[in-house]
């Protein structure tokens, strides 16, 4: 029975090529958008590379003041004087590091000057990331105490300035906004939030000390956890410790907060401005893209059921004919669902190859830099899902107006 259906299905398909083209065309565009949107939200949150450790991590992001009579308030990163004197002897967790946001700076090699993203960051930022080291080596606790005036590269950077293997740039010196570094060590290109960088330096690199004495500034400080279920509790702790903040100056600002958040609450909490407490709107967040995703989803499976009525009119006389040699309802509307499944899932396959192909431009374009995005089995599953989904979308309808053709009207084929 189920041969049979596929067999009609496609002798059906192949007999309005235009139609089914018109369908396959509808199925393949919404497809490939949902798939390219939940592959980039996949590399953002889940997860993987050199933020592999990011489900026991949190970070500090930002900081909220309030001055006395609450009429004044400012949102500002932390400084280092937060992370050092409070952050950092947190018990109950793996490490603290602190980092620096990407800052642009200009690199000078003879006449050619090189504007860049540099970070500067303490040697447990390298042990809380997962880089994978190409050539030389990483930053280490001496290497802050010192001073040290010492640079890692991301394979890009280094075959930029110094073209070749990754190796040919260890040793070299570069002139970074008038500081020299020497390049010890060269990393993969990396896009995620806390990773993304040109350069690399120590903290203590910076040429005046007076970073140590501020209560803001711009850092960001990244919280390892020994177990992805200690989370919670170092969320509180965190909390806690904002309460005990004195500012330098309290009678400009008497109330401090920061939180400790995921990379998805920290997301959700900058795009909802949500700085009155733990709950950054992750779930308001989430709820809200199903809710589009699903509205972008129904806007196609509503065409594809008008476009499916048609047909069905089309086909009255075969329905007539069926229904006199005894065609049940039921078997008819099992058929023409299975028709828009398999439609369905013919265009979910095209639609895969489609988005690796979009996926694979935006790495090689340079719109988002290092990029690296991977079309997995779970995007695979959940494309295959949202064909099936698509396909009973589109047919239940159709398929309940067909069984429901007088088989004596049906036989005049009128339209």
């Amino acid at each position: 029975m189920f041969r049979n259906y596929l067999l009609t299905a496609c002798k059906v398909f192949m007999r309005r090529k235009l139609f089914t083209a018109i369908n396959l065309l509808c199925i393949v565009l919404t497809l490939v958008v949902l798939m390219v949107i939940a592959s980039l939200l996949e590399t953002a949150f889940r997860p993987s590379g050199v933020e592999g450790k990011s489900e026991r991590f949190l970070q500090v992001f930002m900081m909220r003041m309030d001055s006395p009579d609450g009429r004044a308030r400012s949102s500002t990163p932390p400084g280092f004087k937060l992370i050092e004197k409070y952050l950092k002897p947190m018990p109950g967790v793996e490490r603290v590091a602190a980092l620096t946001l990407p800052t642009s700076v200009s690199v000078y090699q003879g006449n050619n000057v090189s504007e860049l993203q540099m970070r500067r960051a303490d040697a447990d930022y390298w042990k809380v990331l997962d880089f994978r080291l190409l050539a030389g080596r990483l930053p280490t606790p001496a290497d802050d105490a010192l001073g040290r005036m010492i640079a890692i590269l991301n394979a890009s950077t280094a075959q930029r300035l110094f073209p070749g293997e990754a190796k040919a740039a260890l040793g070299q010196r570069i002139d970074v906004s008038g500081q020299v570094f020497e390049v010890v060590g060269v990393v993969e290109d990396a896009m995620h939030l806390n990773a993304y960088a040109d350069i690399w330096a120590p903290i203590s690199t910076f040429a005046s000390s007076g970073y140590r004495n501020d209560l803001t500034g711009m850092f960001t400080a990244l919280v390892l956890a020994k177990d992805a279920a200690d989370l919670p509790r170092i969320r509180e702790q965190v909390a806690q410790i904002a309460k005990g903040v004195v500012h330098d100056d309290p009678k400009q600002w008497k109330t401090i907060r920061f939180w400790a958040d995921s990379k998805l609450d920290l997301f959700a909490r900058i795009l909802t401005n949500s700085d009155d407490g733990l709950d950054a709107g992750a779930g308001k967040l989430m709820t809200g893209i199903a809710v589009a995703m699903l509205v972008f989803m129904l806007l196609p499976a509503l065409n594809l059921v008008n476009l499916n009525t048609g047909r069905i009119m089309e086909r009255r006389s075969e329905i007539g004919v069926r229904k006199a040699f005894g065609a049940t309802s039921s078997q008819l509307a099992v058929q023409l669902v299975i028709e828009n499944v398999l439609l369905c899932l013919v265009g979910g396959l095209i639609a895969l190859g489609a988005t690796a192909g979009v996926l694979a431009w935006l790495e090689g374009a340079g719109l988002i830099p290092y990029l690296q995005v991977d079309l997995n089995l779970a995007v695979f599953g959940w494309g295959m899902l949202i064909a099936t989904v698509f396909g009973l979308l589109s047919g239940v309808l159709p398929a309940w107006k067909m069984s429901r053709l007088d088989p004596v009207h049906a036989l005049k084929g009128a339209i």
